[in-house]
């Protein structure tokens, strides 16, 4: 349940965004944004590798829970086992599936009329999300920020179950952009599959200044799909 003071619903509080939830291996740590509008989607952010850093707090990171958050969504994104407040240890992403499902299941019930629903990672939490996707049948859209394709198989995308947006930069020193662009021609041979690959020019892994181009990304694909504009965020 969240930790901050809010107004409450379902006897679960909303408004402020800390919350701590309970995973598979302990309690997660999160930051939670509530939509008041009835039926609203849900939007879940996963961050890069913790064992490199990676936290909610990442710039690409928060930037993806600002753009989903201004399109109208319930949004949540929230730090990995042994990352800042959250327990356990480092699993190697199999544990770290079952945190992302956690917060999942977490924000399902505290939204059971919700709308769609979509997952969206960098990085690592690229690698995440996509796992996920296979998991959960009603997760409708993705968004993944330089996938690891090169580190990672994602042979297991057989069949994607939806298309999404796959963004990456040319200049990406970790993951090398011929490496996604392979993964994304494979997808986009699937029957009903349609990936949107953008290659952001001059950007590195960390996407270091393109943060705004990321969101503005996001926000033109998520708001065509279904149908909304971005709105000026309120402060948390």
């Amino acid at each position: 349940m969240p930790v901050a003071r809010s107004r409450s619903e379902n006897g679960i509080k909303l408004l402020m965004p800390e919350v701590m939830f309970a995973g598979p291996d302990g309690r997660l740590e999160g930051r939670y944004h509530h939509c008041k509008e009835a039926g609203a989607p849900l939007a879940l952010i996963l961050h890069p590798h913790p064992l490199h850093g990676g936290t909610m707090n990442n710039r690409i990171t928060y930037s993806m829970y600002q753009s989903f958050q201004r399109l109208g969504f319930s949004v949540m994104r929230f730090n990995f086992r042994g990352v800042g407040r959250s327990q356990g240890r480092y699993d190697g992403g199999i544990g770290e599936i079952g945190d992302a499902a956690g917060a999942l299941d977490w924000m399902q019930s505290v939204n059971p009329n919700h709308g769609r629903l979509w997952i969206a990672g960098y990085s690592f939490g690229a690698f995440i999300g996509m796992q996920l996707l296979m998991r959960r049948p009603e997760i409708s859209g993705w968004v993944s920020v330089a996938p690891p394709a090169n580190h990672y198989d994602f042979g297991f995308l057989a069949p994607c179950p939806c298309g999404g947006l796959m963004l990456h930069g040319d200049a990406d020193e970790l993951v090398p952009e011929p490496a996604v662009r392979k993964l994304v021609d494979k997808l986009n041979t699937q029957k009903n599959v349609d990936v949107d690959y953008r290659v952001f020019k001059g950007a590195d892994h960390v996407f270091a200044s393109h943060a705004e181009k990321v969101s503005e990304a996001v926000e033109e694909y998520v708001g065509r799909s279904i149908g909304a504009r971005p709105m000026a965020l309120a402060a948390d």
